[in-house]
C-alpha cells in the first residue's frame, strides 16, 4: 500500500491514475538498482577488493555478494554489459552523497556586481565607485562597469572611454578586464574579473584593529588620570572650626 504523504497521484479525466510525481528530494544514489532490482540477464562485476570478476550471470553475483555480506549495486546502467559492484549499499550512498557535497564545494557560483559611471562624474564620486568596486572583486566578484551617455553626450564618447580607463587603471592590482572597453548603444560596457589570490593585493579598506596599549599599571593609556589623593596627614584639620569643645581641656 502506497503511503499518502509520499506518493501523490494526478487524475485524469477518465478517472485514471496516472504515473505519481517524483519526490523533491531525491540523491543519486536513490536511483541505483540494487541486487534483485537489476534487470540485466549478465553483469560485469567487480569484487570487493576493486578487482574485476568478469562476466557473469545475475543469480551467480547475486548469490556472490551474500556470500560476502555485501550487495551487488549496479554502477554503471548504460554499459553493456551493465557494470556493478560488491559493496555494502550503506557505505556506496554514504560515498556518493561526500562525492556530491564535494562537488558542490568546489563549485563557485560567480555574482556579478554592477558599477554604473557618467562622462561627467565628479572625482570624489568616482573614488567612492572605485572603493566598491575593490571590495567586490576583494570578494571573488566580477564587477561590471557600466558608462550610460545622456543626449548630446554621444558626441563626445572620448571623454567615457578615458573615464573607463582611468577607472580601469585604478582597480590594476584587483582584477582584469575580460575584454577591451565597447561602446554599446548608448554606453560603453566592460566586464572585470577579480584576480587569484595569491597574486591580487589585499584590500585597503579591510585594517584589523589593534589593542589598546597597557600601561605598567594594567591601566588603558587612554584612560583619564586618577584624581590626586591627598594624604590623611596633610588633609586640614578643618573637622575642629565648628566643634564647640575644639578647645576645651579637660583636667
Amino acid at each position: 500500500m502506497l503511503d499518502a504523504k509520499t506518493y501523490s497521484y494526478a487524475t485524469t479525466d477518465e478517472g485514471v491514475l496516472s504515473r505519481p510525481y517524483s519526490p523533491r528530494t531525491f540523491s543519486p544514489a536513490s536511483f541505483v538498482r540494487v541486487n534483485g532490482k537489476i534487470r540485466a540477464r549478465e553483469v560485469r562485476v567487480i569484487g570487493v577488493d576493486g578487482k574485476q570478476l568478469g562476466v557473469i550471470s545475475l543469480n551467480d553475483a547475486i548469490n556472490l555478494a551474500r556470500q560476502n555480506g555485501v550487495d551487488l549495486v549496479e554502477i554503471a546502467a548504460t554499459a553493456t554489459p551493465p557494470v556493478c559492484r560488491l559493496v555494502d549499499f550503506g557505505k556506496y550512498r554514504y560515498e556518493m552523497a561526500k562525492k556530491e557535497k564535494d562537488s558542490k564545494k568546489h563549485q563557485h557560483a560567480s555574482m556579478v556586481k554592477e558599477v554604473q559611471l557618467s562622462p561627467r562624474i565628479d572625482p570624489h564620486d568616482l573614488g567612492i565607485k572605485v572603493t566598491h568596486a575593490v571590495d567586490f572583486l576583494c570578494e571573488d566578484m566580477k564587477v561590471k562597469v557600466a558608462l550610460k551617455f545622456r543626449g548630446r553626450e554621444m558626441a563626445h564618447t572620448e571623454v567615457g572611454f578615458q573615464v573607463i580607463n582611468k577607472f580601469l587603471a585604478e582597480i590594476v592590482p584587483y582584477g582584469n578586464p575580460d575584454f577591451p572597453p565597447k561602446l554599446i548603444g548608448r554606453g560603453i560596457h566592460v566586464m572585470v574579473s577579480p584576480l587569484p589570490r595569491n597574486k591580487r593585493a589585499k584590500n585597503p579598506h579591510q585594517t584589523e584593529t589593534s589593542p589598546a596599549p597597557v600601561s605598567d599599571n594594567h591601566q588603558p593609556a587612554h584612560s583619564a588620570p586618577a584624581k590626586n589623593k591627598v594624604p590623611v596627614s596633610d588633609a586640614p584639620q578643618s573637622a575642629g572650626l565648628n566643634n564647640p569643645f575644639a578647645n576645651l581641656e579637660v583636667k
